[in-house]
């Protein structure tokens, strides 16, 4: 495999790097963006429209610019350094991935900025079963009636859309009879309680209580939507592993920066040859999630389904292992100023161990990928 970066890549990678080091660049800046109505940056979002970055990975048929899967990993191994709040992972990457797979025309309006789109689809039984959905879609004359609850859904306090995952048919567990519905987040129905994670982003519990859609809001085929939600999930994992590896990449920087400035008998800590061998493990372990990272993003639009999910779940067992490892050894190597909600290192920690559990743990993948080899 090729893992080298084409001369587009390179000059995307540069422009996403200046960004973000401009408007996240003063750590100070991240707190104020939080403090907005909801959670992030109004201004950023559209910055983020208005130079492309929300077109990315659509096709140029649907008026984005037709990146794939690596494009995606630049931008956001950039967030990831960045510790970003904008939800273009919630947004772009899940909802928007999940609009593009079905060739909805909202992807325009997601594309502008003006429409941000929430995966309404864990539920509180379901763990990281993709296709434990208990939700239910009624028929009724003209359309559907949904009811149940969703759990954790990324930036669904502030979506103008949600994507819901819903059983037409079928068992509880059952890949075979899930639908995706479109609905208007301000529909009749619908309840959400929004709350910050513990990295400092947001999400919400979602009730849907009689929510009656019409026929249209059905996306793709009546309850075959278990092929194209574990194909999206699968290219968001690989994103997910980028963001991992642009925020491990900035904490081992950080640490190594540290290890140089402070004194401990008169000597910087960093001369020590047990905190150097640390700092080096540390090096390795993002490094190896880095190679994974673009083994996944390579992968990603692989479409042999049982191959992609193996090799996606190999890259979130590394980068997931390289994660804990990278964020344990920077808070023990920086002591106490490490947690503390002034210094950048503590959200790193936060946000790796926010990813380390979003769609599978370490277990759950070692699974997938064991049950892979036979």
């Amino acid at each position: 495999m090729d893992f080298d970066l084409s001369e587009e890549q390179r000059l995307l990678a540069e422009s996403a790097g200046k960004l973000i080091e401009a408007r996240y660049g003063d750590f100070t800046r991240r707190a104020a963006y939080a403090a907005e109505p909801d959670g992030f940056s109004a201004a950023v979002w559209q910055e983020f429209a208005d130079l492309g970055l929300l077109g990315l990975p659509f096709a140029e048929a649907q008026g984005g610019s037709g990146g794939g899967p690596v494009e995606t990993m630049i931008v956001m191994e950039a967030f990831g350094r960045g510790l970003v709040l904008e939800p273009y992972f919630a947004s772009v990457v899940l909802g928007g991935g999940l609009l593009r797979a079905v060739g909805h025309e909202l992807v325009a309006r997601v594309m502008d900025g003006t429409a941000r789109i929430a995966f309404a689809h864990t539920e509180p039984q379901g763990r990281y079963n993709l296709h434990d959905v208990a939700v239910t879609a009624r028929r009724v004359p003209g359309g559907r009636v949904l009811d149940g609850a969703k759990s954790v859904v990324l930036h669904g306090d502030s979506a103008t859309h949600l994507v819901v995952s819903a059983r037409t048919s079928g068992g509880r567990r059952d890949a075979e009879g899930i639908s995706l519905f479109l609905l208007d987040a301000a529909a009749d129905g619908i309840s959400r309680r929004g709350y910050a994670t513990q990295d400092g982003l947001r999400a919400a519990e979602i009730l849907l209580s009689g929510v009656a859609v019409p026929d249209s809001a059905l996306l793709g085929a009546e309850g075959a939507a278990a092929r194209v939600i574990d194909a999206v999930v699968d290219t968001a994992i690989a994103a997910l592993c980028a963001e991992a590896v642009g925020a491990m990449a900035a904490l081992q920087a950080m640490t190594v920066d540290y290890l140089k400035q402070r004194r401990q008998f008169g000597t910087a800590i960093g001369s020590f040859q047990v905190l150097q061998h640390r700092a080096v493990d540390m090096l390795i372990a993002v490094e190896q999630a880095r190679s994974m990272t673009m083994y996944a993003a390579m992968m990603a639009s692989e479409p042999d389904a049982a191959a992609r999910r193996a090799a996606i779940a190999q890259a979130k067992v590394q980068v997931n292992r390289s994660a804990r490892l990278v964020g344990q050894e920077a808070i023990q190597l920086h002591g106490g100023i490490g947690m503390t909600m002034e210094y950048k290192a503590g959200h790193y920690f936060k946000r790796l161990a926010m990813i380390e559990t979003l769609f599978g743990d370490t277990e759950h993948h070692l699974r997938i990928a064991a049950d892979a080899m036979g």
